[in-house]
């Protein structure tokens, strides 16, 4: 009887067992039997040994990766979706991307037209929601495909899976276990958190349209407390402060706390120390503040001082 295509794997991580659905390169297979390195027929094969494997339909090529897959129509699916994406790019093979780069290449490779995402959940009804959402994203240039969704923890088949296809690997309310996030950081597959379905569906539209766009974080960087308040000509309302933590900055934004709400928003007008006005005033120093069109202030107030940066951001 003919042993059809054979390939030679050394596994790595887990156990490939007789029986195994898988996948490789742009093949995929039933395990129909392990044959070790003497000719000996074998159940399984764990880390660090070398087996034929039987049960293949097609020649993978060396140096590809078998990863075991959950069912048949997922060993399917991706097989034929990497024979695609290798007839569109076979001169690009190369590291797992970013979905920055990825969208980078889509512009300048209109062939480019799909990316691809594997979506991991805490339960089954966020990761079938994800899913719809994905299918929902695009347009006549891009769309997203979700290679694989499940529920649990990101494993470190996930990983493999996702560097197989140059695929991010987005985690709703799970995390990705200890050997998962070494495989990732050696193969260089992104992984990303959330913990919001409308944030996970926004990072992957702005990716699809090429726009992730700079998150603004804000930065605490003092306090002050009013002491005292004075009238003064020509600029109104004056706040006698003591900075209590940090720096005051001139060109920073501020907020005044009433018993801790929020009563305004806004930016500096005047800081002064003594009769001089300053960029800054250290903590444990004394100055005076003035705010832009706006003077409803007592002793008492807390005044914030904060800053906004710009964070670029990659997915």
């Amino acid at each position: 009887m003919g042993r059809g295509p054979v390939a030679t794997v050394l596994v790595e991580t887990g156990t490939l067992k007789q029986g195994d659905i898988f996948v490789v390169g742009e093949q995929w297979g039933k395990v129909r039997a392990l044959i070790d390195d003497k000719g000996d027929r074998v159940k399984e094969a764990g880390p660090s040994v070398p087996v034929e494997v039987l049960g293949l339909n097609g020649t993978p090529e060396a140096g590809d990766v078998l990863n075991v897959t959950e069912t048949e129509a997922q060993a399917r699916e991706i097989a034929e979706y990497r024979e695609n994406a290798a007839k569109e790019k076979r001169a690009a093979a190369g590291a797992a991307v970013t979905l920055d780069q990825l969208m980078a290449n889509a512009k300048a490779d209109e062939n480019v037209s799909e990316l691809p995402i594997l979506v991991k959940a805490d339960v089954q009804g966020s990761a079938e929601a994800i899913v719809q959402a994905m299918e929902k994203i695009g347009n006549e240039e891009v769309r997203v495909r979700v290679l694989h969704s499940g529920v649990g923890a990101i494993t470190e088949s996930d990983i493999g899976l996702a560097e197989a296809s140059n695929a991010p690997v987005m985690g709703f309310n799970v995390r990705a276990n200890a050997s998962a996030r070494n495989t990732a950081n050696q193969k260089g597959v992104e992984i990303r958190y959330y913990s919001v379905i409308y944030d996970l569906v926004d990072d992957v539209k702005a990716a699809a349209s090429g726009l992730l766009s700079a998150e603004v974080r804000e930065k605490f960087i003092g306090y002050a407390n009013i002491k005292e308040v004075f009238k003064v000509s020509n600029v109104g309302k004056v706040a006698g402060c003591l900075v209590t933590e940090g720096v005051a900055r001139r060109s920073a934004g501020v907020r005044l706390l009433r018993d801790d709400v929020v009563i305004h928003e806004g930016t500096l007008k005047t800081l002064k120390r003594f009769k001089d006005e300053v960029a800054e005033v250290q903590s444990g120093q004394e100055c005076g503040m003035a705010f832009e069109n706006y003077d409803d202030i007592r002793p008492g107030d807390v005044i914030e001082i904060f800053e906004r940066e710009e964070i670029e951001r990659t997915l």
